[in-house]
């Protein structure tokens, strides 16, 4: 399993941080983990899923 920090999901997903939470706030984002106090990580798959839903999504609605 590998974690990825903010800027890696941000750079994947291209989406800024307040797109990143508020969507985890909308439950539409994957949860961070916290590993310490001050920092939180994601897990790589779960990114990975959340893009390609969007895309299949994204695919779907617009008829390509």
């Amino acid at each position: 399993m590998k974690l990825l920090r903010l800027p890696q999901v941000k750079e994947l997903t291209q989406l800024s941080s307040a797109g990143i939470y508020r969507l985890i706030s909308q439950g539409k984002f994957p949860k961070q983990i916290k590993i310490a106090e001050r920092s939180s990580r994601w897990i790589e798959s779960e990114i990975m899923d959340f893009i390609a839903s969007t895309l299949y999504d994204c695919i779907i609605h617009h008829n390509y």
